[in-house]
């Protein structure tokens, strides 16, 4: 058992890697303009693009103009979202007459939506028509992707360039993010997923024969049950490529009609990741040192597969509780043991717990198994991870980003140390970029922790927990977690579906997405003004395995000091409570 275990989690990292290297070497030809035959392809369609939006592709923005045209765009996406989810009753493609919105619930979607959060406080076969969920979700998915990955771009030419105002253009990075990478990878994705049995219909239901007939509570007998299902794969693809992760059934990637079976869960798995992982090797190309990219990469391995491991072996071990109960969670050849509560038979424990690890590494938040049914360190896994900032792999863009901030706090602690100013990729340190840093670190960890207290003693955040004590606590911290770092997972225990939650919730996004957007832009454009200052005896390699060492202990160390004492109050004492009794 435990050979096969190793296995699966080896094999899917290979394939990772297999695929991210040549994927990240193409997209920095995307991103310079340098890709010859998707250029032959896909170059009139995005020239049509431009004249139709009246767009020059050569003119260049400055940091404040690149950011401008982030929260404007974002902004004009979320307003359409909360208007077609308000008239849906009123527009076509809606077969099951599905009613307008609330406007709380229209909030936090059009919110979570374009954040690229996927946050749900809704159920999506009982709320959203076909057109909310294909003009609306979908197309947010694609555009708050290339958000994320056009917002890295121009981070990585500011490290790049030298003396220049110019980070490029957030149109044509948007553009060429969603018509060179994001659509060609979803398309391939979805026929994959449809080849495995996921549905893609405009038909509102279908109706399934009964295998066992039961009785109703009027005394009717029940012979048949209505199954939902709509144009699900288009969704799913980008909903995991783009690291959004918003299911379009309610139990999200966890229902059969999402993710069939093994090979649909492996490649739903490897596209969670497969952006996140290509855009490290991205990073190396266009700064002109793959050794570079392949540092911050190896710098997330090391963190993401200790704590793979911290939760397989948890959820492998079982719940006590349940041995109590005579449950047999002993792994044998017919059964895989473990804690099976709130998992599927189909993927059991090592997948269930891969996955969960996957989805809050990455922003993406889709599950397929319930986290709230995890043990207490099994839980705490996904949790921490996300109260890192989403940074080991992390969103579509995102993710990195966040990272390079972290490499920017360690290359300064290490400046302090041996009494110099700091330098990273031939760029001085000072500090404007420290503030900046700071900013977006701090930022996001304030909303978790604030969120989470004020929900603690208002009568509105403690009326809808699932569970009491540490883990009632639990399900409120993950779910300010997940909001203000732009996961959307969630442990179900806990009702979020009030005005409360709902808007509490939903600003949390936004402090999370653009209180940090905005200071990883205003970064960009320092560096880039910047002249290049060559190496010397004193410069810290940051492409070495001591540059690894420390830039993955500043992300434990500053994760540790913020967030233990909270973990603390909630899984660690469970963990405990659980296993003294």
């Amino acid at each position: 058992m435990l050979e096969s275990n190793l296995l699966r989690g080896v094999v899917y990292l290979l394939v990772l890697v297999g695929l991210a290297l040549p994927l990240g070497s193409y997209m920095a030809r995307v991103y310079n303009g340098e890709a010859k035959l998707a250029g032959r392809l896909l170059g009139p369609i995005e020239r049509l693009f431009y004249r139709a939006a009246g767009v020059r592709a050569d003119e260049e923005m400055t940091w404040k103009q690149y950011a401008g045209a982030v929260l404007v765009f974002n902004l004009l996406g979320a307003l359409v979202l909360y208007v077609l989810q308000r008239l849906q009753a009123s527009l076509p493609l809606n077969p099951a007459g599905f009613g307008a919105v609330s406007p709380e619930i229209s909030f936090n979607t059009a919110t979570s939506f374009a954040t690229n959060t996927n946050w749900q406080a809704y159920g999506g076969e009982t709320t959203m028509s076909h057109l909310t969920q294909m003009l609306g979700l979908t197309v947010q998915n694609f555009v708050s992707a290339a958000t994320g990955m056009a917002v890295l771009v121009a981070l990585v030419r500011g490290f790049a360039r030298r003396t220049t105002e110019g980070l490029g253009n957030f149109w044509v990075d948007l553009t060429r993010s969603t018509l060179y990478v994001l659509l060609p990878l979803s398309i391939v994705v979805a026929l994959v997923l449809v080849s495995q049995g996921v549905v893609q219909t405009f038909a509102a239901k279908e109706t399934a024969n009964l295998l066992v007939p039961t009785t109703a509570s009027d005394g009717a007998r029940v012979t048949q049950q209505i199954l939902a299902v709509g144009p699900a794969a288009s969704q799913i693809a980008i909903k995991q490529l783009g690291t959004n992760g918003g299911g379009f059934f309610n139990v999200n990637s966890a229902h059969p009609f999402e993710n069939p079976n093994a090979i649909a869960n492996f490649v739903e798995m490897l596209s969670i990741l497969l952006i996140p992982a290509a855009l490290c090797f991205t990073f190396g190309a266009m700064v002109k040192d793959k050794r570079q990219g392949a540092a911050v990469f190896a710098a997330m391995l090391a963190i993401f597969v200790p704590l793979l491991v911290v939760a397989v072996v948890a959820e492998q071990k079982g719940n006590p509780m349940l041995t109590g109960l005579g449950v047999d969670q002993v792994a044998s050849s017919l059964m895989p043991g473990g804690n099976m509560e709130g998992k599927e038979a189909r993927f059991g424990v090592v997948d269930s717990a891969l996955w969960a690890t996957v989805t809050t590494a990455a922003s993406n938040g889709s599950v397929n198994a319930m986290h709230d049914s995890f043990t207490p360190l099994g839980g705490l896994v996904p949790m921490w991870l996300m109260q890192l900032g989403e940074i080991v792999f992390g969103g579509v863009g995102s993710g990195l980003y966040g990272m390079l901030m972290y490499a920017i706090i360690a290359v300064f602690i290490a400046g302090l140390m041996v009494g110099r100013t700091p330098e990273y990729l031939g760029k001085k340190i000072e500090s404007f970029e420290m503030k900046m840093a700071s900013l977006v670190i701090l930022l996001p960890a304030a909303a978790v922790l604030i969120g989470t207290a004020i929900a603690c003693i208002v009568p509105a955040g403690t009326a809808t927990l699932g569970n009491p004590g540490a883990h009632g606590f639990s399900e409120i911290l993950y779910a300010f977690s997940s909001g203000a770092n732009n996961n959307g997972s969630a442990f179900g225990g806990i009702t979020v579906s009030g005005v409360f939650y709902a808007t509490a919730i939903g600003l949390c996004m936004l402090i999370g997405r653009y209180w940090v957007i905005v200071p990883v832009l205003a970064i960009a454009g320092s560096l880039a003004r910047k002249k290049f200052v060559p190496p010397s005896a004193g410069t810290l390699p940051t492409h070495t395995p001591l540059f690894v060492a420390l830039l993955v202990g500043t992300v434990l160390l500053v994760g540790a000091l913020t967030f233990i004492p909270a973990l603390a109050l909630g899984p660690v004492v469970e963990h405990i409570s659980l296993h003294a009794k």
